[in-house]
Parts: C-alpha cells; structure tokens; sequence
C-alpha cells in the first residue's frame, strides 16, 4: 500500500511561464538537456548553497507567523517549509516552498497550489509574493560570484542564467555592448543545462577559474574552448542550484532586480522595452487606489 506521507508532486510545478503586459512576445531559448542532474548533483556545494538561499530570505517573512501553523503544515506536506504567514483570506495561510508560494489550511490538511489575485485592483497576489522571494534569493549571490558587464550604477539590472554552450546566450552576448548602451547590467549566473559532470559544466568551472573571467567568457561563448581549468571558489554549484530552485527551465533565463521573470532571449530594444513596462507597473502597483465617491 503507497506510504500517505509522500511528498505532494505539486510542490514542485512547472515553471509559469509570464507574458509580460502589452510587450509580450514570444520567448527563446535553449531548452535543458535530458541530461539535467538535480540541483547539486555531484557536488556538496550545490546543496550547500541551496540552504543558504533558503535562509537568507526566511526571517523577515516569519515575523508574524503563526508557529503551530507552521508545524502542522510543514509536518502535512513532509516538504521544508521556508516562510509562513497568514495570508488575506481567512483561515488560509501562505506558504513559502523553496521560490513556490501556495497556501494552506492551519492544519496543513487542505492546499491549493494556484495564484490568488485581488479583482479589484487585478493584481496576481501570488506572483507579486513570488517576485519578492525570487528578489532575495538573487540577492544572496553577489557579484563575485557572478560575471557582470556594465556599470553599478546602471538604470537596469538583470541576471542572466546562461549556459556557455546556448545558441540564445551566445547570441544575447554578442549584443552585450548594446545592452549596456542602453542602460541595461547583466550580471551572468552558470547555468549547465547539462548539470554537473558535464561538458558545459567542465567549461563553466574553466571560465569561472580563469584569471580575467569576462575575457574568458566572452572567448567561450564565441566557441573557443577555454584552458581547463578548476578552484576551490568556482560558483557554478552555487549558481546552478539557485536556478534549479527558482525553477529555471531553459536558458537565457532572466530576471529583473525585483524578481519578475522574464523567459527567453530578448535582443536589447525588446528587452527594454519589457524592463520600462515592469518599472510601469510597480509603480502603478504602489499607487493606493482612490476610494470610490459617494453618491449625492
């Protein structure tokens, strides 16, 4: 007879995939390999950094929760539960899974795995939650452990996702320069769609070793193999497993400085143009609504 206290499969969905407001289009990318490991297959530091991402984003999301709550619903879904708080609908509690929000009764018994929206302002409550968890899970990586190109004080900031031996990644930094013209940072994160053990992984580590690692990337991502190369801080185990927790699927795999997603290559114009209707808005978002006038 099947063990009752397995892991619910939907705690782990598939990535949503956003299209954002009037700029959507279609998104391209490289798909993963069926090769894809789990997050920090082959080496300690994958699950390491795992629950250091996790932690990093825990405690300020777990100021008000209510603790018994916690317990039984972290003991119901027999997964780690990273955040609990009562969400807007009573009896309901919101919780934080690793980047997934759903929501569940106190005692864990019931769970919906969906995104909660307020009609009246037509926001998607469960996508905002999950931009500010995505947010600080990126944060936790800091720019040693990332390849940035452009300035600090850039309008824009995005992570970048890529894999070394992506058709989309290599096309979107060819296009570097105009990113940066336009405003644009990218801060790149290893992302073997191959996971460890690999080819690509093998040339992630190489670039992340090498003494001028832009230089190095840069060469890579034009085909030329790098000298192979390894160390001790290479970041790719880091990297990788934080995109496996925030469910990168493909790559390019991108997202704002807020934590929205935005799938695929965009060439820069396009890219953007979707940055400036996601500033648009958050700040449509922060405008309290007006309160209905009364009638005479």
């Amino acid at each position: 007879m099947p063990s009752t206290n397995a892991p619910i499969p939907f705690l782990r969905p598939a990535l949503r995939l956003l299209c954002v407001g009037a700029v959507a289009m279609l998104a391209i990318g490289c798909a993963p390999s069926s090769a894809d490991a789990p997050a920090g297959a082959g080496s300690k530091g994958g699950a390491a950094a795992s629950g250091a991402t996790t932690a990093a984003r825990s405690g300020a999301a777990d100021a008000g929760a209510d603790s018994v709550a916690r317990a039984l619903i972290a003991k119901k879904l027999d997964v780690p539960v990273d955040a609990v708080k009562p969400s807007l609908v009573p009896g309901l509690f919101e919780v934080v899974h690793e980047a997934e929000v759903l929501y569940a009764t106190a005692d864990g018994k019931f769970v919906i795995a969906g995104d909660m929206f307020d009609v009246d302002s037509r926001s998607n409550l469960t996508e905002q939650r999950r931009s500010v968890v995505r947010a600080a899970a990126l944060k936790s990586v800091g720019d040693a452990d990332a390849i940035v190109f452009g300035p600090a004080d850039a309008k824009y900031t995005i992570d970048v996702f890529t894999d070394i031996d992506c058709g989309y990644c290599r096309q979107l930094h060819s296009e570097i320069a105009e990113y940066n013209k336009l405003g644009i940072r990218v801060r790149y994160l290893f992302f073997p769609r191959t996971g460890p053990n690999t080819e690509s992984w093998r040339k992630a580590v190489s670039v992340a070793c090498a003494p001028d690692r832009k230089a190095a990337l840069t060469q890579a991502k034009l085909g030329e193999a790098p000298p192979v190369r390894s160390c001790k801080d290479a970041p790719v185990a880091k990297t990788y497993a934080l995109g496996k927790e925030l469910q990168v699927r493909g790559t390019p795999g991108i997202f704002t400085d807020r934590g929205d997603y935005v799938p695929g290559y965009r060439p820069p114009a396009q890219m953007l143009e979707v940055l400036q209707q996601l500033d648009a808005e958050a700040k449509a978002a922060a405008v309290p609504a007006a309160a209905p006038q009364k009638q005479g």
